[in-house]
């Protein structure tokens, strides 16, 4: 009796390797980073290996734009730092008395920052690598700016007292920040935050001895 031939295995198809490249993969792998970012609130949560399956790419894709994961998070906050100046700088009106004025860069500093809080943590982290550390203080003084430009204007119109504007900046700005992170964190609701900037400017206008 003839033997029956012997049944082939079939070997299981190798799973195709994933694409190494993806259009504008940088600009991918930070809004992925960023959404990881808001769901998980912390930047210890991001990996850029979990981000480039996330993405469909290969795990050494992501190593053409960010060498390490520091590389990644400085990239990230250097745009929410230009995303806050571009708001800073659509909200700003010159022409504006300077409480007036403050006051709406004021808002729109607190809105980027309820609508942004860990975002915001990490563009105020300083872990960041020193090799970004540049292009950080640019971004930094372009959010700046809009604050400095109004308190430097005011001093040429006489509105406040003369000095360093860059001195007198800091105080408005660390103000601003101390509110807006009052909010972020509970501590103030978000109606209450918004409704405190008017009266927080006031007082930076004029102090809070009796008159």
């Amino acid at each position: 009796m003839a033997s029956m031939p012997a049944e082939k295995t079939e070997k299981p198809e190798k799973p195709e390797p994933r694409p190494y490249h993806h259009g504008d993969l940088r600009s991918a792998l930070l809004a992925a980073a960023e959404r990881t970012l808001r769901d998980k609130g912390t930047p210890a949560s991001l990996s850029l290996r979990e981000l480039a399956r996330d993405i469909g790419v290969s795990h050494a894709a992501p190593g053409r734009h960010f060498k390490d994961k520091q590389a990644l998070l400085n990239a990230l906050a250097l745009v929410g730092f230009d995303r806050m100046a571009e708001a800073l700088e659509a909200a700003d009106e010159p022409g504006l008395p300077l409480q007036d004025r403050l006051t709406t860069l004021a808002r729109a500093y607190l809105r980027f920052a309820i609508d942004n809080p860990e975002l915001l943590e990490l563009m105020y982290a300083r872990k960041h690598d020193p090799d970004a550390a540049e292009q950080l203080t640019a971004a930094i003084d372009r959010t700046v700016g809009s604050l400095e430009r109004a308190v430097a204007a005011a001093q040429q119109r006489g509105e406040i007292v003369e000095g360093d504007p860059e001195q007198l900046t800091l105080v408005v700005g660390t103000a601003l920040h101390g509110l807006a992170s009052f909010a972020v964190t509970g501590k103030f609701t978000t109606e209450a935050a918004m409704g405190a900037v008017a009266e927080l400017v006031h007082h930076l206008m004029h102090g809070l001895r009796p008159r």
